[in-house]
């Protein structure tokens, strides 16, 4: 990561936590999310001195610090910065650090540690922090010399912003922090296991696929995560636009090419189109880029894409091969082989068969739902809010379960970092935190976190983030009183047998499954109150007729807005291919 602005060596004599905080002003990082303690006071007393050059939001959890982090670095594909304290600190940001790591998102990690003379005694709050962590970061550092905060704070910031992105954790020492030294802020890095190499696809492997993608009669471009992070959905889609080929998407890769393109298959996977199931299982060449192949697009791995030729391109050479072989691998960025590509190929001579074909999967088993519903369903909520808010160009985040797949179906992205959601490690609580570092980063924009009320109840805490920090965000809760994704489960797998996922009180019929519904008065918590109570407005509505005026209602908010949103518990997220299963299992009842 290039310096912003070239800094000299100083005679000034100054303090560890005040090189970290010099440096991350040196390196353009302007919001740091961070929640003190003891053995981060030196750096909250650093921060306080560039008040000018850096905000610092306080959340009310460490979770709150490491997904708002997320949420600010997701929407703008500039690295996010967190901070705790020692001991249940350190450990209260695993899961956000485990989070990025899996989602490939630039992440900085700064934690407070017991002193150096300590570490090993079992010391008040000390946890091993980096031992914690070593499987879930791209890099990480035990600092136990002031002279090195210059240095690990440079390389901390090159490696999680270069390659595929990822979260680096740098652990301080108190006494490291409060020790002074004179820095040197251009002293050269130290990576002599990290290269980056010119990681460009050769010329001959670009003419290579040009040619696949000119002799090919059934293509189909699968793109994840990978296109979003190396600002590439532009390539992408001229790509696309130029050859006619349908595009598939991740679930981290939507926005990458607009959801309402004719040309656009929608998500691929377990709660993926069926057109764009079918279409990858029928593709004579799949284009896969920035993808990963995780376990929920490919369903039984032996059986995925197995009628055609693959094209893996990828930044991360241990991703080539992993899982699923690949016919073309090639080692590039993204963005560059794209537009590499794009300007080499020649269009395939002609597929109107296979866009007929497509035409047709669409027509016959398009993502819908149940119009004559008595009920205000999950589907028609998201849908009514894409029409209201599309126009506003709106960032969307969500919580993980059911309404996550749904805002993942029924939401149609037509840009890129506009969708902030828990993917691979598939987080609850995630969404209002998340949401809230997006709102810090475009204050003038419309925030929105489609959330569930488990979910939600995760980090409901920073609900008094938003209000103290002036970042007002919208939830749209739709509130099923129960851990939905886990009850589809049970009714697909178990029985319909009832163990723990009603979120009501214990003697409701509910909780042991024997109850036919939960009306609109016996909904608990009331998050109406509950929104209220943190200076926030909310409503609550069962009802279709109200439903487009309460989400105008939201939308229009001034403030920060909760929409309790009454849903039956019984939908399911369908289509839906069973884990392990392939495109044949596939269910759509």
């Amino acid at each position: 990561m290039a310096l912003v602005e070239k800094v000299q060596r100083t005679a000034e004599w100054i303090s560890g936590a005040d090189i970290v905080v010099q440096s991350l002003v040196h390196h353009g990082v302007d919001t740091v999310f961070a929640y003190p303690g003891g053995c981060s006071i030196p750096l909250h007393q650093a921060l306080t001195r560039y008040r000018d050059k850096v905000r610092v939001i306080l959340p009310r959890h460490e979770q709150g610090c490491g997904f708002g982090a997320q949420g600010y670095a997701r929407a703008t594909g500039k690295i996010g910065v967190c901070m705790a304290t020692s001991g249940p600190g350190a450990t209260n940001l695993v899961t956000t650090i485990a989070d990025a790591k899996l989602d490939s998102v630039p992440l900085l990690a700064i934690t407070g540690q017991v002193n150096t003379s300590v570490i090993g005694t079992d010391a008040f709050q000390e946890t091993p922090i980096v031992e914690m962590c070593r499987g879930v970061t791209k890099h990480h550092y035990l600092v136990t010399d002031v002279e090195d905060v210059a240095r690990v704070i440079r390389e901390a910031l090159h490696v999680a912003t270069t390659g595929r992105k990822g979260p680096v954790l740098i652990d301080l020492p108190k006494n490291v922090q409060m020790a002074k030294t004179t820095p040197d802020f251009d002293v050269a890095m130290n990576l002599p296991g990290y290269r980056l190499d010119d990681l460009r696809a050769r010329p001959e492997q670009i003419a290579q696929v040009a040619a696949a993608i000119h002799r090919a009669k059934r293509p189909v471009i699968y793109a994840g995560g990978g296109v979003i992070a190396a600002d590439a959905s532009e390539e992408l889609t001229a790509l696309a636009r130029r050859c006619q080929i349908p595009v598939t998407t991740t679930l981290t890769g939507l926005g990458g090419f607009p959801g309402d393109d004719p040309l656009a298959l929608d998500m691929l996977g377990m709660h993926g189109s069926v057109y764009a199931n079918f279409a990858v299982d029928n593709a004579d060449l799949l284009l896969a880029v920035g993808v990963r192949f995780d376990d929920r697009v490919t369903g039984r791995v032996a059986d995925f894409a197995k009628h055609g030729k693959i094209v893996h391109i990828d930044v991360d050479p241990s991703e080539i091969n992993k899982i699923k072989p690949a016919h073309m691998p090639i080692v590039s960025d993204v963005k560059y082989a794209l537009a590499e590509l794009t300007r080499a190929v020649e269009p395939p001579e002609d597929i109107s068969e296979w866009l007929q074909q497509i035409a047709v999967w669409k027509r016959e088993a398009p993502l819908d739902y149940n119009h004559a519903s008595e009920h205000i369903l999950p589907q028609q909520a998201i849908s009514e809010l894409w029409k209201l808010a599309r126009d506003r160009d709106p960032i969307i985040s969500t919580g993980v379960g059911q309404h996550q797949m749904w805002a993942a179906q029924f939401y149609k992205f037509r840009r890129p970092r506009r969708w902030l959601s828990s993917a691979g490690l598939a987080t609850m609580g995630f969404g209002l935190p998340a949401a809230l570092g997006a709102k810090a980063a475009f204050p003038d924009r419309l925030v929105i976190d489609i959330d569930g009320d488990g979910s939600f109840l995760m980090n409901v805490q920073e609900m008094a983030t938003s209000y103290c920090e002036k970042l007002p965000v919208k939830v749209l809760l739709l509130n099923n009183m129960h851990l939905g994704m886990v009850v589809q489960w049970e009714d697909r797998f178990n029985a319909g047998n009832r163990a723990h996922t009603y979120l009501g009180p214990i003697d409701h019929p509910e909780a042991i499954g024997e109850g036919n519904g939960i009306g609109p008065d016996e909904r608990y918590p009331n998050f109406v109150a509950l929104a209220e109570g943190f200076g926030w407005r909310g409503r609550r509505v069962w009802r279709k007729d109200e439903l487009v005026d309460a989400l105008r209602e939201m939308v229009d908010s001034p403030g920060s807005f909760l929409l309790d949103v009454q849903v039956p518990y019984q939908e399911h997220v369908l289509p839906m291919i069973p884990a392990g299963m392939s495109v044949k299992e596939l269910i759509r009842e």
